[in-house]
Parts: structure tokens; sequence; C-alpha cells
């Protein structure tokens, strides 16, 4: 395991702290553990550390305002899911009343939207026929 994890000096990837100025790793004695060295004299750490906080703090702020949106949009459809319920409870309550009613009536109904149709028909055959002249 140490011979594949043990590639040409580099251990664990320690490689790509060397091409930073400052920066050294050297191996221990333990088989997962990497020492770094950091040299003073090559960067302003406190800089960057600043910079890392800012970073940490804008994203915080991000995360933060990601939950409140999220909880909103929870919120909203909860109550969508609660607008449909209710929505699908009177559609089915006047289904019922519904096939009550024709049951009641018979299907004298089916006769009624016939009629209607026709004299339709008929209405816009005479528009277009006087529209004509």
């Amino acid at each position: 395991m140490a011979s594949s994890s043990h590639r040409g000096g580099d251990f664990f990837g320690a490689a790509s702290y060397r091409s930073r100025d400052g920066l050294s790793t050297r191996q221990v004695g333990g088989a997962d553990e990497i020492q770094l060295r950091i040299d003073p004299m090559h960067g302003d750490l406190d800089d960057e550390i600043t910079g890392l906080r800012k970073q940490v703090k804008q994203l915080r702020n991000v995360a933060q305002e990601i939950e409140s949106e999220a909880k909103y949009q929870n919120d909203f459809i909860n109550q969508l899911q609660m607008t449909l319920i209710k929505a699908q409870a009177g559609v089915k309550n006047n289904m019922r009343r519904l096939n009550r009613s024709i049951i009641q009536e018979g299907s004298n109904h089916v006769m009624h939207v016939v009629l209607f149709a026709l004299f339709c028909f008929f209405v816009i055959y005479w528009l277009a026929k006087f529209s004509r002249r």
C-alpha cells in the first residue's frame, strides 16, 4: 500500500505544495502523515487568511439566503398542496351532484345540447349568408 501511495518522492500529492513559494513538504515516520513547513519570508499569509475568512463569510451568507429561500418555497408548496386538495374535494362533490342530477333528470340534457348546437349552427349560417349581400 505504501508503494502505491508513494510516487517518486511525492507523498499523497504533496508535490502540489512545492510549486508555491514558501511551502515545502517532508516525509515523516507515520504512514499517512505529511508535515508542511511554511517559510514566512515568501508571502503574506495573514492577507490570504483574511481573504479566505471574507470568502467564508460570503459563502455563509449565500448559504443562509439559500436556506431562507428554500423554507419560503417549501411553505408555498405546502399551501399549494392544501389548495389543490380543497379543489379536488370540491370537484369531486360537484361531480357527485352532477351525476345525481343526470340520473334524476334522465337523458333530456343530451337533447337540449343537440338543439342548442343546431340553433348556433343556423344562426352562424344566416349571419354568413346575409353578410355576403
